[in-house]
């Protein structure tokens, strides 16, 4: 449980001086000696046998009231310059002992107890700033204020059940009921391939592969590897729609494709030129394309392709010729034998 200290003083200065130990009248300096002395009797952390949290806490806000006590005597006589000097001089570890009234346990218990207080603080002042401001911009439309009001508490409950979430967590951990996990004292298997990359570039390459992305110089391999297939393809097209043997337009005509398609290799080996610039492996660099190999391969491929649907034909009109002399030559065979 936490101690919270939103509390005024309510001990008037009389008991203050009582509590402390002291009498009206005495200087600064006894106020700190004596405070000094029953912070370290009645502090929980302290090795006394006096220690209680409770006398802690009315010594604490005793000593705040004297100090108030002082500084207000200190202005009267001596003005607002002095009382500046007084305010500096007020103890600054007194901020440390008690960290506000938050917190149990050990100082450095206490300390993270306190450092989830002043977040959470924190996060309700904001959302309370929020709130406030939706409901200043839509003072005109009830309408409208109720809905950011209802979302603003929303977000309020929502902000609240993860504060719980993290209170039982701490409070879990505290208890010890994650001391028995399984890979407890074993180091995080965080380079699972290779044990040379630095932490940062390790996750970050995890990061961006999970999410699909790939490097430009993949990019640009493929983007240059589909071009010359669709060129390719292209130019084999444009050849198959003249006739065989070309006429004079059927030449001029071809003569234009290749003068196209070879401004398209140049074009193509720019990209070339910056894909290797940006590839990281010198064995993965790519050589330019040349236009008189492609055309070459162009007419090959041309050809193969009329071969191919000329094949079948060929192969029709021999088996009519065996059918038509079929009988024939088995006539002459059968009087051979």
């Amino acid at each position: 449980s936490r101690m919270l200290s939103g509390y005024k003083p309510k001990n008037d200065v009389k008991d203050s001086y009582k509590v402390l130990e002291l009498e009206e009248g005495c200087s600064l300096d006894d106020v700190r000696n004596s405070y000094h002395n029953l912070a370290k009797k009645y502090h929980p952390d302290s090795s006394s046998g006096m220690a209680d949290s409770r006398a802690f806490i009315r010594v604490e806000e005793a000593y705040r009231v004297v100090l108030g006590d002082l500084a207000a005597k200190q202005k009267s006589d001596s003005g607002e310059e002095e009382e500046d000097q007084f305010k500096s001089k007020s103890l600054q570890h007194r901020h440390y002992l008690s960290f506000e009234g938050v917190g149990i346990g050990t100082p450095s218990q206490r300390e993270k107890q306190y450092m989830q207080f002043r977040v959470d603080r924190a996060t309700e002042q904001v959302l309370e700033y929020r709130q406030q401001r939706l409901e200043s911009r839509y003072a005109g439309s009830d309408l409208s204020r109720a809905q950011d009001v209802r979302q603003s508490k929303k977000v309020k409950i929502t902000q609240a059940v993860e504060r719980l979430v993290e209170d039982l967590i701490q409070e879990s951990m505290a208890k010890g009921d994650f001391d028995n996990l399984s890979g407890k004292g074993k180091p995080l298997q965080k380079f699972s391939h290779s044990p040379h990359i630095d932490p940062m570039t390790h996750n970050l390459n995890r990061i961006l592969i999970d999410n699909g992305y790939q490097p430009e110089w993949i990019l640009l391999q493929k983007e240059i590897r589909e071009t010359i297939e669709r060129l390719r393809k292209s130019i084999v097209a444009s050849r198959r729609k003249l006739g065989e043997p070309m006429t004079l337009s059927e030449q001029k005509q071809w003569g234009r494709v290749c003068e196209q398609f070879a401004e398209d290799i140049r074009k193509l080996n720019k990209r070339v030129d910056n894909f290797n610039l940006v590839v990281p492996i010198l064995s993965r660099q790519m050589v330019h394309f040349s236009t008189d190999k492609e055309i070459l391969r162009a007419r090959k491929t041309y050809e193969a392709v009329v071969e191919k649907v000329s094949d079948p034909g060929m192969k029709e009109n021999r088996g009519e010729e065996g059918k038509r002399f079929g009988w024939k030559s088995s006539l002459l065979r059968w009087l051979k034998l």
